[in-house]
């Protein structure tokens, strides 16, 4: 008899990130604090180090290994190049979650505030180099009136650069 097998792994979506940290075991445990996270799995290599980890934070997963230079996978801190990628986290309680992460030894990028598409919203660098968006949906907004709430910032955002 033929078990059928989903596409997609049970408990992940369609699109899962994975990040490269300088020290797995230190991720873990900081994700752990600022974002509540639970450990999924762990696969470490016969030294020690991380090959694979998967944790949930929330509702979603998220991948992680220690980084692999002489395999092509460097982390931020080995490279010193800024991510460009963001790691967008909806919580229930913003605020509370930024600043668990801010006490937790992320750096404040932007400090939270409420955003014109109706989110309170702010962004934190973690300790490993990666860039995360907290932000708590605090108002529903037709098309036309994120249209219009858009414009008016991009007006101010204008004014306040000349």
């Amino acid at each position: 008899m033929s078990e059928t097998v989903s596409p997609i792994p049970q408990g992940l979506h369609s699109l899962t990130p994975h990040i490269v940290v300088n020290d797995a075991r230190k991720a873990i445990e900081f994700y752990q604090t600022a974002f509540g996270a639970q450990v999924c799995a762990i696969f470490p290599t016969p030294n020690g180090k991380i090959m694979h980890a998967a944790i949930m934070i929330g509702d979603s997963t998220l991948m992680l290994n220690d980084e692999f230079p002489e395999m092509g996978s460097p982390s931020p801190a080995t490279t010193k190049a800024d991510t460009c990628v963001r790691l967008p986290l909806y919580v229930p309680d913003a605020d509370k979650v930024f600043n668990t992460a801010v006490q937790a030894c992320a750096k404040v990028i932007m400090p939270m505030m409420d955003m014109f598409w109706g989110d309170r919203y702010g962004q934190v660098v973690d300790p490993f180099g990666h860039h995360w968006s907290i932000a708590t949906h605090v108002k529903n907004m037709s098309m036309e009136e994120l249209k219009a709430a858009g414009d008016e910032a991009m007006a101010k955002m204008a004014t306040a650069g000349s």
